[in-house]
């Protein structure tokens, strides 16, 4: 297990925030931050610093995606026409883990990137491994044959923790997923208040 993984929950208490709407998140418990000065009362927030807890949210939710990765997905947003914000939750969305994890075909953003990293999903019959792949609209994603029956594949399609959002089409009993459409910002089912719109604004400083 990486230090990524096993760190996961981190990110809530830190942030204050259930970022995934799981159970198990510390927060639940302990709605102050980590470490011996977490209950300490915290100072007025900067423009800056909102901006900055709003980048580290979303970051944070696509599994801690790199900061370097996670800036050429803004800059790619930037160049397109119209809304910046949506477009980067789109291109977010449009990851192969985003979609596995929406798919149910795993329980977290967290084993998605696994899951894919050790070739359990083919991408229209062809196998892939990289958990940044970017789906196009139609693509059909499948659980290779030999790891349908793994217990964390059957416990995620079997859990009410979450829905499959419309923009994903899924069949349960063959497995497969076909990626419908790229989704608005309010169709994304986040279990934590989202500003991609702040996110913008940190990096067009």
């Amino acid at each position: 297990m990486t230090k990524r993984v096993s760190a996961k929950y981190k990110i809530d208490r830190r942030l204050g925030e259930n970022l995934w709407g799981r159970p198990k998140s510390p927060i639940n418990k302990r709605e102050y931050g980590p470490g011996q000065h977490g209950q300490r009362r915290r100072g007025k927030i900067t423009d800056y610093g909102t901006q900055l807890k709003a980048k580290q949210k979303l970051k944070g939710y696509y599994a801690s995606i790199g900061e370097r990765q996670f800036k050429a997905i803004y800059h790619e947003a930037a160049r397109l026409k119209g809304d910046t914000s949506e477009h980067m939750v789109g291109l977010l969305e449009c990851r192969l883990d985003a979609i596995i994890y929406r798919a149910k075909f795993v329980p977290t953003v967290y084993s998605a990137r696994q899951f894919v990293n050790h070739g359990h999903i083919r991408v229209n019959g062809k196998r892939v491994n990289i958990p940044s792949y970017r789906c196009k609209i139609g693509d059909m994603i499948e659980v290779k044959e030999s790891s349908r029956q793994l217990p964390m594949v059957i416990d995620a399609a079997q859990s009410g923790e979450r829905n499959v959002p419309d923009y994903i089409e899924v069949d349960h009993n063959k497995h497969t997923a076909k990626f419908v459409r790229v989704p608005a910002f309010s169709e994304i089912p986040y279990a934590a208040h989202m500003e991609p719109h702040l996110v913008v604004e940190f990096y067009s400083r």
